[in-house]
């Protein structure tokens, strides 16, 4: 037996951040772009989109930089979506941890 685990960070207005957008912040540092990101993920850009304002907005920061247009055009991560990425890999593999440990705790003897 094993026990499995989702970790996501939310408000009372909803999702701020987890695998979700985890997925979606790596297609973007993969691809350099939102639309193809969004298309590697089976998603819209709309939604893709809606996902990025809507953590920017429970954030107050700005999480992807947009370059419309000549050379550079694209997308990429701010320092401080790369932050939370980071900070959210840590958090996660240190909960699923103890839930792992907790799980041996209660569950071993059965």
């Amino acid at each position: 037996m094993r026990v499995k685990c989702k970790i996501w960070i939310e408000t009372d207005n909803g999702v701020v951040f987890g695998g979700g957008r985890l997925a979606l912040f790596q297609a973007i540092m993969e691809c350099g772009s939102i639309n193809q990101a969004a298309a590697k993920l089976g998603m819209s850009y709309r939604a893709a989109w809606g996902k990025i304002t809507a953590t920017e907005k429970h954030l107050g920061i700005k999480l992807v930089e947009r370059h419309i247009g000549g050379v550079k055009s694209g997308s990429e991560l701010t320092a401080e979506a790369k932050k939370i990425m980071e900070a959210y890999l840590q958090f996660k593999k240190e909960a699923e941890e103890a839930v792992n440990r907790l799980f041996h705790q209660y569950f071993d003897n059965l």
